[in-house]
């Protein structure tokens, strides 16, 4: 295409040359010499194809695509760059209640775009029919769509990776950090101002350094595919902040680019691969943002709404709304499913992340008879090389029928646990009863995961995530306060296993202070040490609150973003003790096994994988786990033990973990076990900054502390003193947050 800018805007001099094509792959595809385009529609009539400008602002070409093979729409453009903008008039019946709703006056978003210019502006022209209305959805809009909403720009992939670097951590030795593009530098000022919020922002050399120093080997990204802030949202001065609003499954979220490019992204990768740090993003494929018959027609729902959304069998008209969003992505579609796979096989193979969390994954997973683990999108996954190969987690709820499947997922896939989340939080609270539930959670929760093979990785433990308090709120709220939402506190969750200790909210008090900080490392150091695969928020490690907001969604600003500058010497002790659990996960293997901890005796090899003792250092018989009152106990953890399949002793170190959640101390005597001589202190919550580690005599007892964590290693005859390798120090920390408070 040649145009002449002489005048006003672009002049079409002569049209496009268009060949026929092929029907695969679909998207727009740059192939050296020309653009390929290619979409799937199985009931529309005709698609055009529209060009704009380089900024998006103005068509300046339509050009009806020629050919149609097996329900694929394409066309060839020998004369078409990278940079070209684009987007899609659609040609079909419009019969809501057939489940059509074709409309060629919406321009429509390509289902593969890999780039997206512009953002969304709200207005009537982007609803398929006319607002006011009375027939609502039944009527037909005729304005045109295209100066609202974003366009698609054709990219060229090409990227210099340099050497193959992937981490490839293994399951057992995985750490999570959960953690938000924009909220994570926003405030840094050790990042460039421009880059801040962005993925350079975090391609910057710190980001990793600081990660890597405190253990974590595996960052989580919230939602980056691109994503649209609600009407209802901008209406009130908000937005939608977390990103689970997905419109484009293959395009990086536009303003998290700095830069023009979309391979600002595989920068970030790349940083992070170099610091061994594997990247897994969130990922939304069970609802788009077009909502209900009453939302707005910007890609899927224009371009084929029958095939691409769950409808009601009954009454097409409307739709199945398993995700409380509005519309359900029908993946029991070949083309769908498709579509689905094709984007993650996109960001592994180009893009080179290292897996994904699937939000409300029980979706995917439900065919229209109900939850099937032998569907298409798990039957899809489990046999694809290239997926298979990555780390699969599954969100395992939704508000649909049979929506909770925690445990019920295949082999191959690891599954948020949030029963984890709720029994840690309520037994470090007080409440009674928790004993028994407690134990089947910090040994890897086999009553939920231990069959068919799984491992105890397969349990993503946490305790706090985006969604909830964080874990500075959890012990100083009792309740939400999301006023800033504009919901007049009704949204999130109120029954949140929270306890303020006495004040709501920030306080002087010397006592209060105190104690929610111990309970803090109680609740981490549980975490990290539990058997499974431990997720950190970010911001955890060194206190970062959201003023009590448990769903802070719509709060781009102040109260999301990680405010750096404020951190304390209480919050650099929080980081310090983090980094130090963190430091003894990854230094005794024992806590880094994939098999399930039993309790069962091995005859064999005369040992128990592990022990469960009252305080006076004697195991716990049924008594004592029925003992609703009962709030402290240890775990004995035997190096001893079978580490693998192979039937043979472990050569492990063996540990000893009290807790106590009783409110003031118990006396607790440290037991005698074999090819031992004494007990290394090596965590107290109620003294974390202690830099020796003293040893301790079988038979002693020890003081516990009220609510507190205790943590020892065994000492062999061969007087070898277990302790921490020194792998790396706090100077990348200490470059990150800057000085101690004190010397600022």
């Amino acid at each position: 295409m040649t145009f002449s800018n002489s005048g006003g805007g672009p002049d079409i001099l002569k049209p496009s040359v268009v060949r026929e094509g092929r029907p695969f792959p679909l998207g727009a595809t740059w192939d050296g010499l020309g653009v390929n385009f290619a979409i799937f529609s199985a009931n529309a009539t005709k698609v055009e194809l529209c060009l704009f400008d380089i900024d998006g602002r103005q068509e300046i070409e339509r050009i009806e695509l020629p050919e149609y093979t097996d329900e694929v729409w394409h066309g060839y453009l020998p004369n078409a760059r990278p940079g070209t903008v684009y987007g899609y008039r659609v040609h079909g019946p419009y019969e809501p209640d057939a489940g059509h709703r074709f409309n060629p006056n919406k321009l429509l978003i390509d289902p593969y775009a890999r780039q997206l210019v512009g953002e969304l502006r709200w207005g009537p022209e982007v609803f398929g029919y006319t607002l006011d209305s009375p027939d609502k959805d039944l009527s037909f809009d005729d304005r045109d769509s295209a100066h609202l909403v974003p366009k698609c720009r054709v990219i060229d992939p090409a990227f210099t990776w340099g050497p193959e670097r992937r981490p490839q951590v293994p399951w057992e030795n995985t750490v999570f950090y959960e953690m938000h593009v924009k909220g994570f530098t926003a405030l840094n000022e050790r990042i460039p101002p421009e880059e801040r919020g962005t993925f350079a922002g975090l391609a910057n050399a710190e980001v990793a350094a600081y990660l890597r120093a405190l253990g974590i080997t595996t960052v989580e990204l919230l939602p980056v595919h691109s994503f649209l802030h609600d009407s209802y949202l901008t209406e009130k001065g908000l937005k939608n902040y977390w990103g689970y609003n997905s419109i484009a499954f293959f395009a990086p979220h536009a303003a998290y680019l700095q830069t023009p490019f979309a391979n600002e992204f595989k920068e970030m990768v790349n940083q992070f691969h170099a610091a061994g740090i594997e990247v897994v993003l969130d990922v939304v494929y069970n609802h788009t943002a077009e909502g209900n018959e009453l939302g707005p027609t910007l890609s899927l729902k224009g371009i084929d709404n029958a095939s691409y959304y769950r409808l009601m069998p009954d009454d097409k008209r409307f739709y199945i709304n398993d995700t409380g969003t509005g519309n359900t992505v029908n993946l029991s579609h070949q083309r769908v499913l498709q579509m689905v796979t094709d984007s993650l096989r996109y960001w592994v193979q180009e893009m080179r992340v290292d897996g994904f969390r699937f939000d409300l994954a029980t979706i995917l997973a439900r065919e229209p008879y109900g939850f099937d683990e032998g569907g298409g999108f798990l039957d899809a996954c489990r046999q694809d090389p290239v997926l298979s190969a990555v780390k699969l987690i599954a969100e395992p709820w939704d508000i649909g029928p049979g929506g909770y499947q925690v445990g019920q997922f295949p082999p191959g896939w690891a599954e948020w646990n949030d029963k984890f989340r709720d029994t840690v939080r309520a037994f470090w609270k007080g409440d009674e009863g928790q004993l028994s539930d407690f134990a089947s959670r910090i040994s890897g929760s086999g009553d939920l995961f231990n069959k068919r093979g799984r491992r105890s990785w397969a349990s993503v433990n946490f305790i706090c995530a985006h969604d909830g308090f964080t874990l500075n709120d959890l012990v100083s709220y009792n309740d939400k306060h999301n006023e800033a939402n504009g919901e007049e506190n009704r949204d999130g969750h109120s029954n949140n296993h929270s306890w303020n200790h006495g004040v709501e909210g920030p306080t002087d008090d010397p006592e209060i202070c105190a104690l929610r900080e111990r309970q803090k490392r109680n609740l981490m150091a549980t975490l990290i040490l539990s058997r499974g695969t431990p997720m950190i928020l970010a911001g955890d490690e060194f206190g970062n609150s959201q003023r009590g907001n448990n769903n802070a969604y719509a709060q781009d600003n102040e109260i999301t973003w990680l405010e750096w500058a404020k951190i304390g010497q209480e919050d650099r002790t929080m980081l310090s003790f983090t980094r130090k659990l963190l430091e003894i996960r990854k230094s005794f293997p024992i806590l880094n096994r994939g098999r399930f901890l039993t309790g069962n005796y091995n005859e064999e090899l005369n040992v128990k994988d592990v022990a469960w003792l009252t305080p006076d250092g004697s195991e716990m018989a049924e008594q004592h786990w029925q003992d609703t009152n009962a709030k402290c106990f240890g775990m004995l953890l035997d190096g001893r033990a079978q580490a693998t399949g192979i039937k043979k002793q472990g050569s492990d170190a063996t540990l000893l973990i009290i807790f106590n959640a009783h409110h003031d101390v118990v006396n607790f005597t440290l037991p005698a076990v074999p090819e031992g001589r004494d007990w290394v202190n090596l965590i107290d919550t109620n003294e974390p900054d202690r830099a020796e580690h003293p040893t301790f005599d079988f038979g002693h007892v020890y003081e516990v502390t009220g609510r507190s964590l205790l943590v020892f290693a065994l000492i062999g005859e061969d007087k070898q003193l277990w302790r921490l390798r020194n792998a790396g120090s706090m100077r990348d920390i200490d470059n990150w947050v800057g000085p101690p408070a004190q010397q600022q």
